[in-house]
């Protein structure tokens, strides 16, 4: 069996879990702006609850985005610094695929769009379908408008919305949307134990990487470059 440790700062959670030998051991707390401070002692914190040293891990696996850019760094310079010093390679996952999987888990969700609040009149945007147990991205992950949101496949069920964009921009998403939506009752931020599939899963396929190749995935990034390249002659 293996040993993984996943830690996500992406959004307003702090989020660390560690399974061993099937056992699952993690602490979650949404706590916005205090995640230098939190997350090295709640990893401390489930390796101790394991009797486990860092060394003896197989793999860490990260919420390597979208979200809070600050949030983010935190997670990858926190990863990159216990996978180099341990020689432990590293697995990216991102947030949305996290919120949908969490999703499928909890409420046996099968259709999913989750949406992060990106600021600025923005969200970062996802459709996700479940295959096989495993939560599997439609088109893109994108951020956008939410007024111009889109949805790849149509289904004939309902929608499951998840994630702070939905709080925040509920009337604009539906607008754009016209589908038959499910909203979920409470907010949910991603979750380091709902990345466990994803990570096993690329663990399995041969995906892990050196740790120094860890990196985050913010989205706006993407965006300005392809925005740039449109703009060449």
């Amino acid at each position: 069996m293996q040993k993984i440790l996943i830690i996500d700062t992406s959004t307003e959670a702090c989020s660390v879990a560690l399974e061993v030998e099937g056992r699952l051991y993690e602490d979650y707390q949404v706590a916005p702006r205090q995640h230098g401070e939190l997350v090295l002692p709640m990893v401390d914190s489930v390796l101790q609850q394991a009797n486990l040293k860092l060394a003896e891990l197989d793999c860490i696996g990260y919420g390597q985005g979208p979200g809070a850019f600050t949030g983010l760094r935190i997670c990858v310079s926190i990863v990159q610094g216990l996978a180099f010093g341990a020689g432990i390679p590293v697995v990216g996952c991102s947030s949305l695929q996290a919120m949908a999987q969490l999703a499928y888990d909890s409420h046996r969700q099968k259709d999913v769009l989750p949406a992060i609040d990106a600021r600025m009149g923005e969200v970062y945007w996802a459709q996700y379908q479940a295959q096989d147990g495993l939560m599997v991205l439609l088109g893109d992950e994108t951020v956008i408008q939410p007024e111009d949101v889109t949805i790849n496949t149509i289904i004939k069920s309902s929608y499951y919305a998840t994630g702070s964009g939905w709080e925040t921009y509920q009337s604009e998403l539906k607008g754009a949307l016209a589908h038959e939506i499910k909203l979920e009752a409470a907010t949910s931020f991603p979750k380091a134990s709902a990345m466990l599939p994803w990570v096993k899963a690329q663990l399995a396929l041969g995906n892990a990487q050196p740790a120094e190749l860890a990196q985050p995935v913010y989205l706006r990034n993407n965006v300005a470059k392809k925005k740039a390249e449109q703009g060449k002659p």
